[in-house]
């Protein structure tokens, strides 16, 4: 992937966190991790609600995803780092939806509740004015600190997502969607295999070295044709 932009701008950081009886070695430790990470630094310097804003402008730069005049879904928005990147690369609309309230965005339409309502597809293409040219999932579980655990917990939610984006797409259409890395992401890829001309799986720079998240990127979404279904 090509470098991000505004990275080389961002300070050098070296930043050591004092021991207090009030800090836990593990807040400490993310305290630090937060202070010395240049893609934070980055993210307040430009304006961005969260270091994760930069996860999806790698992947654009890599698979041209954010089509100027498109449609754009970001499920599970929260703070709204990913809404603020579709906007700002032209996007004709953006709806940011999320279980959490999202402070008001420039250019984008935020619906606080639950992608998982039977009545929300119906709900964001009305407010979209139209299907979706691509639909973007950041959303990650709890995790329980349990490896194994929280593979098939996020894989699980991946695969929410993407029934929601079957429904919601344009023919042609785009998917994004985090995963853990553990085994059972085959499966999912197998399953976009079915539903998109294109499958691919990235770790994009922004994502932590030490974390096992990845991103597959689906794109020439099928259409509701047989060969497509399940």
């Amino acid at each position: 992937m090509s470098k991000t932009p505004g990275l080389t701008n961002a300070r050098k950081l070296s930043v050591r966190v004092k021991k207090t009886k009030n800090r836990t070695p593990a807040s400490r430790a993310w305290l630090e991790r937060q202070l010395n990470d240049p893609y934070v630094a980055a993210a307040q310097a430009q304006g961005y609600r969260s270091r994760a804003a930069f996860k999806l402008i790698e992947l654009d730069e890599k698979f041209h995803l954010l089509k100027k005049g498109a449609r754009i879904v970001d499920l599970g928005a929260a703070p709204g780092g990913w809404t603020q990147v579709a906007v700002q690369r032209g996007a004709k609309s953006v709806l940011g939806l999320d279980l959490l309230p999202i402070d008001p965005i420039h250019g984008a339409v935020l619906l606080q509740g639950d992608f998982n309502d039977p009545e929300m597809p119906a709900r964001l293409i009305e407010a979209l004015g139209g299907k979706a040219d691509i639909v973007l999932s950041d959303m990650a579980p709890n995790t329980t600190g349990h490896t194994a655990t929280d593979h098939l917990r996020i894989v699980g939610l991946a695969e929410l997502a993407l029934d929601f984006a079957l429904t919601v797409l344009n023919e042609g259409g785009s998917f994004v969607a985090k995963l853990f890395q553990g085994g059972s992401e085959g499966t999912m890829l197998t399953l976009l295999k079915r539903h998109f001309v294109n499958v691919r799986h990235a770790k994009p720079p922004a994502s932590r070295k030490g974390s096992s998240e990845l991103y597959v990127v689906a794109m020439g979404f099928r259409g509701g044709s047989d060969e497509a279904k399940v």
